[in-house]
C-alpha cells in the first residue's frame, strides 16, 4: 500500500518549551512564567509554549495515518536539537519531504523509518521532532496496511513475543510536586513522583536540604495515604544536575549526599536521575561512573538513571558499555524515528541496564500512544506517563491505550 497524499498540521504540544540555561542559572518565576532573559539561542523568553506539527498520510484506500511532530521540554540543551517552531518547519516539509512520500510503499515500518531517519536535506538530517512525528505516522500506516495493531507490527518486523502483561508507569508531577503525590498513590503509579528539580534556592536549597525534607515527606506521605500495603512504588526524582552543581561536581561529595536521601526514602528504592551535568557527553559518562562506583563503595543502593547527553541510539549504547548508571532514559524525541527507541530498549535490556521509556511532557496524546506500542512490544521497565504536567491526564491517554491493547489482546486470545 502507497501514500497518495500527505498533510501538514499546526498545532499544540501539551506543555512548554523551557531554557535550561535560564533557569539552572536562577531565573525566577512570576506566577507561571519566568523572568529574565533567554540564554538559549532560539528561545525569545525562559518559557514559551510547546508547538507541534502533526504528519497526516492519505492512503491508497483513503484512510489516514498520522503522527506529530514534537520536541522536548528543555530544547536546546545537552546537546539536543534546537527549538522546533511550527511556522517555519511547514513550508520546509511541504517543500524537501512530500515528494519523497508520495508513492511510497509503507508496509515495512522498520524499512521506511530507517530510510527516513537517514534522509537529509542540503546534507543535513530532519530535526529529530520531525523524523519523530513521521516514524508515528508510518506506524500508524503499516498497521492499518497489515490491519494490525500497532505494537504487533512491531513484534513481528523485530521478532518479539507478544506479552499480555501491563507495563510499569511513571508519574511525573511538574512543579505540583506534592499535590501531584496524592493523586499518583490514589492511582497507584508504579513509579513517582519525576519531582522537576531544576532549581537550585527554591527545589534543591542551597546544600541539598529542600531535597531532603522533600524525599522524607515523599515517603511518609505514601505510606499515609496507601490503602493497599502492597502498593510499593519506586521514588524516581530528576534533579536536572543541579546536586553536581551544588557540589562541584565532586563525585565523592555528590554521592554521600545521595547516600543521605536514601534512609529517608525507605522502604522504598531511589532513583535519581541526572545528578550531575558535566558539560559534555565523555565527562558525563566519567562523572556519572564515578558516583555510581563510590556509592555501591558506601553500600548504598540509589541507583543512578543517565539523561542529559544521552540523545540517540549511539548514546545509548555507549553510556550502557561503560556501565556508567544503573538506568538509561531513552528520551523518545530526542531519538527521532521510534525505531531508535525500539532499538535502545532492546540493546539496555540485552546488556543488563534497565530501560526507561521517557519522553517529554511536552508531547501530544498520539505521541504518547504511538509509544505506548513500542513499548508494549519492547517492555522498558519504566514507561513515562504523558503528555503534560497535570498527571491525570497524561495518565488517562497511557494507561487507557494499554488498557485497551490488553484487553482486545485476552479477547483474541480466547476467541
Amino acid at each position: 500500500m502507497k501514500i497518495k497524499n500527505v498533510v501538514f498540521a499546526p498545532g499544540l504540544a501539551s506543555y512548554y518549551f523551557d531554557d535550561q540555561a535560564a533557569i539552572k542559572q536562577g531565573a525566577k518565576q512570576d506566577g507561571f512564567v519566568y523572568c529574565g532573559a533567554a540564554k538559549t539561542e532560539g528561545f525569545a523568553q525562559v518559557r514559551q509554549y510547546g508547538e507541534s506539527v502533526s504528519i497526516l498520510l492519505e492512503l491508497e484506500n483513503g484512510q489516514i495515518a498520522e503522527g506529530d511532530c514534537a520536541a522536548v521540554q528543555y530544547s536546546g540543551a545537552a546537546g539536543r536539537d534546537p527549538l522546533f517552531l511550527a511556522s517555519s518547519v511547514i513550508p520546509f516539509l511541504q517543500q524537501n519531504l512530500t515528494p519523497h512520500l508520495i508513492g511510497h510503499d509503507i508496509r515495512s515500518f522498520r524499512e521506511s523509518a530507517t530510510f527516513f531517519d537517514a534522509f537529509e536535506v542540503n546534507g543535513k538530517p530532519l530535526h529529530t521532532a520531525v523524523r519523530y512525528g513521521l516514524s508515528q505516522a508510518l506506524l500508524s500506516a503499516a498497521a492499518i496496511a497489515k490491519g494490525q495493531m500497532k505494537f504487533e507490527v512491531i513484534c513481528d518486523e523485530w521478532g518479539l513475543e507478544t506479552v499480555h502483561a501491563p507495563l510499569s508507569l511513571f508519574g511525573q508531577s511538574g512543579d505540583n510536586r506534592y499535590e501531584a503525590v496524592d493523586k499518583m498513590v490514589l492511582k497507584q503509579v508504579d513509579a513517582l513522583p519525576h519531582g522537576l528539580i531544576n532549581n537550585i534556592p527554591q527545589k534543591l536549597g542551597a546544600t541539598g536540604g529542600k531535597l531532603a525534607e522533600y524525599v522524607t515527606w515523599l515517603s511518609r506521605r505514601i505510606q499515609d495515604l496507601r490503602t493497599d500495603p502492597s502498593y510499593h512504588p519506586a521514588l524516581h526524582i530528576d534533579v536536572y544536575g543541579t546536586v553536581g552543581m551544588i557540589f562541584d561536581n565532586d563525585a565523592g561529595r555528590i554521592a554521600e549526599y545521595l547516600a543521605s536521601l536514601e534512609s529517608r526514602a525507605a522502604p522504598f528504592d531511589l532513583y535519581i536521575e541526572g545528578p550531575a551535568d558535566a558539560g559534555e557527553q565523555e565527562a558525563q559518562i566519567a562523572l556519572l561512573g564515578e558516583i555510581r562506583t563510590k556509592l555501591k563503595a558506601m553500600g548504598s543502593t540509589v541507583k543512578i538513571v543517565a539523561d542529559e547527553w544521552c540523545n540517540t541510539v549511539e548514546d545509548v549504547v555507549r553510556f550502557v558499555d561503560t556501565g556508567c548508571c544503573d538506568m538509561v532514559q531513552i528520551k523518545t524525541p530526542d531519538l527521532g524515528s521510534l525505531h531508535n527507541t525500539i532499538d535502545a530498549v532492546l540493546y539496555c535490556k540485552a546488556n543488563g541496564v534497565a530501560a526507561y521509556q521517557g519522553g517529554t511532557c511536552n508531547e501530544t496524546d498520539i505521541s504518547a500512544r504511538a509509544c505506548l506500542h513500542a513499548a508494549m512490544a519492547t517492555r522498558p521497565d519504566r514507561v513515562l506517563v504523558k503528555p503534560g504536567m497535570g498527571f491525570d491526564e497524561g495518565m488517562t491517554i497511557v494507561a487507557n491505550e494499554m488498557h485497551r491493547t490488553l484487553a482486545l489482546l485476552q479477547t483474541r486470545a480466547a476467541a
